[in-house]
């Protein structure tokens, strides 16, 4: 199977991205040229996942970032593509591991070429981001990356280890997500400061801003798990169930529920499957679970708005404002 791609955007910009259309244009063309390989098979699975859509959210937080602070370079575009790159070879991954079959709406690339392609590939983009990271010269930049890269991994272990378990409790649900998914989001907009050189209070902001964006978004997908679209989001409804993870819109109906709904979503998540969607659907609703999920989640929202206040008025920090309302506004 070959990718049918020409460039690696397979949507235009949206418009959180038009303060910075040409530096995201710029780290399209980065990205086509860092894909290179001698081995045609690399840069034919590298094309094909890295044009599957998706927002790139983590490679605009870097670009938002550094630009909300001034800075004037173009280290930002390899340091933005470096950023695709290491969550480009999670997806890879996370694919094998949770043995999907499908990712925004298109064939994974381990159901199209297998896994052992997907996870050699995978390893090609970490390693190349690492190249990039060496390029952009700086000390800091490549420690907060080369730390993100182990907490995201444990973060993987540690979901891989709550499937099936429904005594995972909701200190551990965020414990894992903050590793295996707001982690890359943080290094993205800590990256961009530190970039820009920015003064210690304005990095901490955008750290901890990047870290509640990604808190927020992993939030949204998990409750659109229970009430989204499959042709929105490219994915069917209830895969987190089927693969027998306890999300927080399970973990909050077993804590909010009758002992007998708890029991029901109990045996769900130990067994896996899509036998009790239904049910499940059922006491997710009426428990108020996803309520209380999409409660969270603005909560996440809010926390990272406020700590927007710590840099000066800009587009830039307007589209960070804006990227932030858009993680609980959205249906995909």
């Amino acid at each position: 199977m070959t990718a049918d791609v020409t460039s690696p955007a397979a949507a235009a910009p949206s418009p959180i991205h038009a303060v910075v259309t040409e530096d995201f244009a710029a780290v399209n063309r980065t990205i086509m040229d860092q894909l290179a390989s001698r081995i045609p098979l690399v840069e034919t699975i590298g094309q094909y996942i890295i044009a599957s859509g998706g927002k790139r959210l983590r490679p605009l937080l870097v670009l938002l970032a550094a630009r909300a602070l001034g800075y004037q370079g173009n280290h930002h575009v390899i340091l933005a593509t470096l950023i695709e790159f290491m969550h480009t070879s999670t997806l890879l991954h996370d694919d094998v591991v949770d043995e999907s079959h499908m990712r925004r709406g298109k064939a994974t690339a381990n159901d199209a070429w297998g896994n052992a392609p997907s996870v050699l590939v995978g390893d090609f983009l970490y390693s190349r981001s690492f190249q990039m990271m060496v390029e952009i010269g700086s000390i800091r930049i490549m420690s907060v990356l080369s730390s993100a890269t182990c907490v995201i991994a444990e973060g993987e272990v540690q979901q891989l280890t709550n499937v099936g378990n429904p005594d995972t409790d909701e200190a551990a649900y965020f414990e894992t997500i903050q590793g295996k998914t707001a982690m890359l989001f943080e290094a993205a907009s800590h990256s961009g400061a530190i970039l820009a050189q920015a003064t210690p209070e304005q990095e901490a902001a955008l750290q901890h801003y990047g870290r509640y964006l990604g808190l927020a978004f992993q939030l949204i997908d998990d409750l659109l798990d229970y009430q989204g679209d499959a042709s929105a989001m490219g994915k069917n409804v209830g895969d987190d169930l089927a693969e027998g993870k306890p999300t927080l819109p399970l973990i909050q109906a077993m804590a909010a529920g009758t002992p007998e709904q708890a029991a029901v979503i109990r045996r769900a998540i130990r067994h896996g499957g899509l036998d009790h969607l239904d049910e499940v659907l059922a006491i997710v609703n009426a428990t108020g679970a996803l309520d209380y999920t999409r409660s969270r989640a603005e909560e996440m929202a809010a926390k990272a708005l406020a700590q927007l206040d710590h840099l000066p008025p800009s587009p830039y920090r307007d589209s960070m404002a804006d990227l932030a309302r858009l993680a609980v506004e959205r249906e995909s």
